[in-house]
């Protein structure tokens, strides 16, 4: 019998962490993480993807797997974006439940407990999280509500924060939703979102913390990123109609 600290737990989970530039909160993220994998988990790993960040964040994480055998990096040689990252992170996950968060150190990981037990009470195929109060602009949570309201509008897609950093994710729902194209763009939680719910899987929701950024700055904003966002958006809806 497995003796867990916490009633909340799992008998193997994946996590994976998308990194670009994170070299100042990379191996302190994993480190919290590690530290409740080994109470929640009986068999865990953790991955690490590198996107070609141009810091030392592939050295910290190659430190970090060479002390632990539970601990792996997958390393994209050139920057491909986010969306290049959540993919290699999701299909490199090898256990049946699978969660992500940022790197950035935003989300408090000691919180997939709620995640575990939200599942069990509902037999979700994914559990979402939505931020209870997002640490950033007022300027980036209107943008971020008027994309949710065209890929409402666009594929009937409800949820409350499309790209909140923290899910768990039923390895099934991996194995039926293995097309995902966005790479560049911010469009890869949506085109996720969008897929999983037309394979008819079931989608909760759950409040999740989330922190101010203290070191380095995300990408989503960028102009490339945007326009690739809304390229992805279109093609994909296009694609289905």
């Amino acid at each position: 019998m497995l003796d867990f600290k916490y009633m909340e737990s799992i008998v193997e989970l994946s996590v994976f962490f998308p990194c670009y530039n994170e070299e100042k909160e990379i191996e302190r993220t994993v480190k919290k993480a590690e530290k409740i994998l080994n109470e929640v988990a009986g068999d865990w790993e953790i991955t690490i993807v590198n996107d070609g960040s141009t810091d030392n964040t592939l050295k910290v994480a190659q430190r970090l797997a060479k002390g632990n055998k539970n601990i792996h990096v997958v390393n994209h040689k050139k920057n491909r974006g986010y969306g290049a990252a959540f993919k290699s992170g999701l299909y490199a996950s090898k256990y049946h439940w699978i969660a992500f968060t940022d790197a950035d150190g935003q989300f408090n990981f000691s919180e997939i407990t709620n995640f575990l037990k939200k599942q069990r009470e509902t037999n979700a195929d994914l559990v979402i999280g939505y931020y209870r109060k997002r640490q950033v602009s007022k300027t980036k949570i209107l943008t971020s509500r008027m994309w949710e309201a065209l890929v409402y509008l666009l594929f009937g897609l409800k949820v409350t924060d499309i790209d909140c950093g923290f899910k768990l994710i039923s390895k099934k729902v991996v194995d039926k939703v293995d097309d995902l194209k966005s790479e560049r763009g911010a469009f890869i939680n949506s085109e996720f979102l969008i897929k999983v719910k037309k394979k008819g899987f079931k989608i909760v929701e759950i409040p999740v913390t989330h922190y101010p950024r203290t070191t380095g700055s995300g990408t989503g904003r960028n102009l490339d990123v945007i326009v690739k966002s809304f390229d992805d958006l279109f093609n994909l809806w296009k694609e289905l109609r």
